[in-house]
C-alpha cells in the first residue's frame, strides 16, 4: 500500500504542529539557532516538493530532521570550499557524524526540554528569557512578540540576537541540568512561563487587558513541561494557569472593560479547564513537594468551586494565603491575604492589615495596592479617603482597561 500523498495544506499543518519539535533537535545536532532555523525551513521546502509525488514517510518528523541536518551539512561544506578560513570550517567538524537515532520519540522530546532550559538559563534576565522562549520554543514571530511586549520589533530582535550570541560565546550548554542543579533551574523555567502567562492574562500596559495568544502559549509550554518533567510544582503551575485562564471570557465585557470577580458571569467560566486544573492540584499538594505555584492553584481552585463571591470560602483562601506568605514572604502576598481577610471578616479587618503594609513601604508604586485600599475604604463609607486612593491608583496604572475601571469607581463616588 503506497504512503499517503499530502497536499500543501497538510504539510503546513504538520509545520504548525511539529515544526518546533524538529527545530529543537536540529539545534542540538547543528549547535546553532540560526543554522537550525534555516535547516528547518529547507527541510519543509524539500517535503513540499517531494511528498506530494512520493508520499509522506512513515516517520515524517525523523525525515524532516534528517533532511534539515544533511542540507545544513551540504551548505557548510560549500561555504568551506568557497571560504576556507570561514567559521564554517570549524562548525562542520562539530556536527556529529552518522544518522542519529531519530525513531525514538522520547529522544526528540528531550530536545524540546533542553531548548526550554537553554532559553531560561540563569545568566539571562527575565525579558531576554521570555523573548527567547517565545521565539525559539514557541515559534512566534519577532513582530508578534514585540507587539505583545509593547516593544519596537527592532528592539525585540536585538534582544534575541544578543541572547543567542551569549549562548554561543559563553558556551551555555544545551542540556537539562542534573539533579543537583534542577531545583534552581526548574524554578527559573517556571517563573518565565508564569510571567509569559501573566502578560497574556492581565497585560501590564497598553490598550488590551487580555492577550490570549501569550496565555495560550504559556499553557502549551506548561503542558509540554509537565509531560516531559512531571514534577509536582510543574503540575501545580499548569493547574494555576488553567484555573486562571478558565475565567478569561468573563473578565471583560463587550467593550473590553474590566469586570471585577464579584460581577463576573460564572456561566462563562470554562468548566473543562476548571476540572482539569482541580484534578492537578490535589496530587501536587499531597506530594508534599509543592511550592508557591501549587498553593496559588489551590486558591484558584477554591474560587472555581464557589457558585458566587458571597458563597466563596474566604476563610480557607485567607489560610492558603497565610501558607503562601510563609513560603514566599512578600508585600504583594500579604496584600492578597489582607483582601481575603476583608472578605471573610469585613472591610475593617482587612484595612487594619492593609494600612501597615502601605506604611511599611514596598507597595507605594503598586497601583493594585492603592486600589485595594480604596475599595475597603469605599465599603466602609469613607468616600473622600477612598477617592484619594483611587486617584493614586489611577495615576500609577498603565493599563487602559484598569484605568477605565478606576475612573468608573471615581465617578460613582462623585455621584
Amino acid at each position: 500500500m503506497s504512503p499517503p500523498k499530502p497536499d500543501s495544506a497538510a504539510i503546513q499543518d504538520l509545520y504548525r504542529r511539529e515544526g518546533r519539535r524538529v527545530f529543537a533537535t536540529l539545534v542540538r545536532l547543528l549547535g546553532s539557532f540560526d543554522l537550525a532555523e534555516e535547516a528547518l525551513q529547507n527541510a519543509f521546502v524539500a517535503a513540499a516538493e517531494r511528498w506530494p509525488r512520493e508520499g509522506m514517510p512513515k516517520n515524517p518528523v525523523a525525515w524532516l530532521i534528517s533532511a534539515g541536518r544533511f542540507q545544513a551539512i551540504d551548505q557548510l561544506r560549500r561555504q568551506r570550499r568557497m571560504t576556507p578560513w570561514s567559521e564554517a570550517a570549524g562548525h562542520i567538524d562539530a556536527i556529529p557524524d552518522g544518522a542519529p537515532a531519530l525513531d525514538e520519540r522520547e529522544a526528540v522530546e528531550d530536545d524540546r526540554l533542553r531548548l526550554i532550559f537553554t532559553c531560561c538559563h540563569p545568566s539571562f534576565g527575565d525579558e531576554a528569557s521570555i523573548a527567547l522562549t517565545l521565539r525559539e520554543v514557541c515559534g512566534l514571530s519577532t513582530e508578534a512578540i514585540a507587539h505583545a511586549c509593547l516593544l519596537a520589533p527592532t528592539t525585540l530582535a536585538q534582544r534575541i540576537v544578543r541572547a543567542k550570541a551569549k549562548i554561543r560565546d559563553a558556551g551555555i550548554p544545551y542540556e537539562v541540568p542534573d539533579a543537583s542543579e534542577l531545583p534552581e533551574r526548574l524554578g527559573r523555567v517556571l517563573r518565565v512561563l508564569y510571567l509569559v502567562f501573566n502578560e497574556g492574562y492581565s497585560a501590564s500596559s497598553g490598550d488590551d487587558l487580555l492577550k490570549p495568544d501569550l496565555s495560550a502559549e504559556a499553557i502549551r509550554l506548561a503542558r509540554l513541561l509537565a509531560d516531559l518533567l512531571p514534577e509536582p510544582e510543574v503540575r501545580g503551575l499548569l493547574a494555576l494557569l488553567l484555573l486562571q485562564e478558565s475565567r478569561r471570557r468573563a473578565r471583560t465585557d463587550a467593550a473590553g472593560d474590566l469586570v471585577p470577580l464579584e460581577e463576573q458571569d460564572r456561566s462563562l467560566w470554562d468548566r473543562a479547564a476548571i476540572v482539569e486544573g482541580c484534578a492537578l492540584v490535589g496530587p501536587a499538594l499531597q506530594s508534599g513537594r509543592f511550592g508557591s505555584y501549587t498553593l496559588q492553584a489551590a486558591i484558584a481552585a477554591v474560587h472555581a468551586g464557589a457558585p458566587s463571591t458571597a458563597e466563596t470560602d474566604w476563610a480557607e483562601i485567607a489560610g492558603l494565603y497565610g501558607a503562601l506568605l510563609r513560603l514566599e514572604p512578600s508585600p504583594v502576598v500579604a496584600l492578597n491575604r489582607a483582601v481575603a481577610v476583608a472578605m471573610a471578616e469585613g472591610p475593617e479587618a482587612g484595612l487594619a492589615l492593609v494600612e501597615p503594609l502601605m506604611e511599611a513601604g514596598g507597595l507605594g508604586r503598586y497601583h493594585l495596592a492603592h486600589a485595594a485600599k480604596a475599595d475597603l475604604l469605599r465599603r466602609l463609607g469613607r468616600l473622600e479617603e477612598a477617592k484619594t486612593s483611587y486617584e493614586t491608583a489611577l495615576g500609577l496604572s498603565r493599563q487602559a482597561a484598569e484605568r477605565r475601571f478606576l475612573e468608573r469607581r471615581l465617578a460613582e463616588i462623585d455621584r
